[in-house]
Order: structure tokens, then sequence, then C-alpha cells
């Protein structure tokens, strides 16, 4: 049949639409999740602080007042105390004893010789109180005439001194001895002399030098 073409049309490629410039942007979705802080308020009990000030406070003022009414340290000077005390040993004084009580027999004080703030404290054991008469007789010590053993650790003594003769003590007034007399300088000896009560700079009660002598020193 003449005219008649039976050739395949070729189908034309469908035309895409164009895409406009800047539309070819890729998109990403953030699934990654958000942080949220939530804020709190802090209340500040005022009445509570107070109360924890005043505590510390409290607690720094006691351990002070202990420290220093029971906690004073002293070193030991020389060997008259031997073998109780030593030399170099770091003794505690108990300030607050004889705020409640005198000075007794047997107890071992720390004093300044005559009130001399420049001088060592030095410590002796008290054998004579106030008021009594001291004698140093054939190496023993008498008081008021009477031999007097309890509470006095020393015997055989060589030098009397001025308890050579009979030594009244005045009113406040204390006759003091190193246990190892014969190392002593104390009430015998001038340098000295009897220890008046406002001398008397506590009552020794602890050997702290964690040495052979450590622990409660004994009356």
């Amino acid at each position: 049949m003449k005219g008649l073409d039976f050739r395949k049309k070729r189908k034309k490629p469908s035309q895409r639409p164009r895409r406009k410039p800047g539309s070819s942007k890729l998109k990403f979705e953030d699934k990654r999740q958000k942080l949220h802080f939530e804020r709190r308020h802090i209340v500040i009990n005022a009445k509570a602080v107070v109360i924890w000030a005043v505590e510390i406070l409290i607690l720094c003022m006691a351990a002070v007042f202990l420290v220093l009414a029971f906690g004073e340290r002293v070193s030991v000077a020389g060997d008259s105390m031997n073998p109780v005390l030593k030399n170099g040993d770091i003794v505690l004084i108990n300030r607050l004893a004889y705020g409640i009580k005198s000075p007794s027999r047997g107890d071992v004080v720390a004093f300044r010789p005559n009130g001399d703030e420049d001088a060592h404290y030095q410590i002796k054991r008290i054998v004579g109180l106030p008021g009594e008469t001291v004698q140093i007789t054939d190496g023993s010590v008498y008081i008021d005439g009477e031999q007097v053993t309890d509470h006095v650790y020393v015997t055989g003594i060589d030098y009397a001194g001025l308890a050579e003769e009979p030594l009244e003590l005045g009113k406040d007034e204390y006759f003091v001895m190193g246990d190892n007399a014969s190392a002593s300088d104390d009430s015998r000896t001038p340098e000295i002399g009897n220890v008046s009560r406002d001398d008397i700079y506590g009552k020794v009660w602890f050997e702290a030098g964690f040495g052979d002598n450590f622990g409660f020193v004994s009356d």
C-alpha cells in the first residue's frame, strides 16, 4: 500500500522537568536528642547557716581552751627529776588544777624562780606547804619536827642548804625539791628559795615526749 510507513517510531524520552538552580540540596533530619537542663532554685536557710557557724565557733573555742588549759608544753631541763622525768622530756601542764584547789604535797609543778619571766621553767616536786616548818636533818625531810616520807621521793640528801635550820614557810609559799636531790637546784638554794603560789605556772600531769617516761606523771 503506497504511502504507508510501517517503521516503528521511536518514542522520544520523556523529558524530566528541570530543577531550578539551588533546589538540589539534600536535607537530613537531625535525630539527635537535645539536652534539657532543669533549672532548680537553691534555697539557703539562713537560720541553719547561722547555727552551723556558731557550732564551728564553739568547737574552735573549746579546742583552744583545752590546749591552753591542759596541753601547754614545757621541756624538762636537767636531770633533777630523774628517774620520773629526764632531761629533754616534754611535759604537759594543767593550768586549771590550782584554780580549783591548792597545790598538794607530792605534786610536780612548773614554775619560774622568783617570777623571772626570762627564766626557763623549773620542774620540781612540792615538799613543804604554806605555814609549815621544813628542815632537812641526817639526809631526811622533817615537817613541823616530824619526818615525812609520804609523797616525798627523795632520801639520802647530802646538801640541806637553807633547810639546814628550821625554815618556816609563808602563807603562800611552797618548798620544792627535785627527786634527784644531788643534781637539783631547788628551795634549798638561795637562787630559788621558797616558791610563791603566784609563780607556780601549773601542775605537770603528762609526759608527752614518747620516750621511756611517756605517760602520766606520778604524784
